[in-house]
């Protein structure tokens, strides 16, 4: 593990409308020597049975929201809360602070190791989440190619647009990053934006020391 020893480590937002690539570009850093947290995988493993975050979406939502594994049906809760703000705001208040927290102590200690660090935020600004980050990276892509992505992962057009529609429009949420980028692409094309962005971060770091 490379240590830093001329600066601070830095602390990276990852955002971006979905479809767009926010995992590859998690990817791209982690390959950059970057750690990196996806807070849609942790707000997963928060939901399962036995942690205190099941229990209170279950009795939020109702048992229907229940499969037969005992463990929530993500499928029928996301048929839910895509079709409702209410109910999706509902959950991201059950939800966030638990993976919020999560994420504080997994940046921590990788500061503690000197590691620079990325948190994956689908709603970082749906959230709330913007104070803290050295830079927020948006992650876009066109709508057309996006819904090519999605309609690759098995979503119906109304699937789709029930999604879309739930996020910041993108367009807003590239205009309040500190860098965007476009990823309709190769993904050797996504790496090489990821490498040049993160490097004009380290250098600014650099030259405020």
């Amino acid at each position: 593990m490379t240590r830093i020893a001329a600066r601070s480590p830095v602390l990276l937002g990852l955002t971006g409308g979905i479809g767009c690539g926010k995992s590859a570009a998690g990817a791209a850093l982690e390959s950059l020597n970057v750690a990196v947290m996806d807070a849609d995988i942790e707000a997963h493993r928060l939901m399962r049975r036995g942690m205190p975050v099941y229990d209170e979406v279950v009795q939020a939502f109702g048992p229907a929201i229940v499969g037969t594994s005992g463990e929530i049906d993500r499928g029928r809760l996301a048929e839910i809360v895509f079709r409702d703000r209410a109910r999706l705001e509902l959950l991201n208040t059950l939800v966030h602070p638990a993976v919020r927290e999560c994420w504080r102590q997994w940046t921590a200690a990788r500061f503690e190791e000197g590691r620079d660090a990325a948190v994956i935020i689908p709603l970082l600004y749906e959230v709330g989440e913007t104070a803290g980050w050295d830079a927020v990276i948006c992650v876009a892509a066109s709508e057309a190619l996006v819904r090519a992505r999605l309609r690759e992962r098995g979503m119906s057009e109304q699937q789709m647009t029930e999604r879309i529609g739930a996020q910041m429009p993108l367009d807003e949420k590239c205009r309040r990053a500190d860098y965007v980028i476009w990823n309709n692409g190769s993904l050797k094309e996504l790496k090489e934006s990821i490498s040049v962005v993160y490097r004009e971060i380290i250098s600014k770091r650099e030259r405020s020391l």
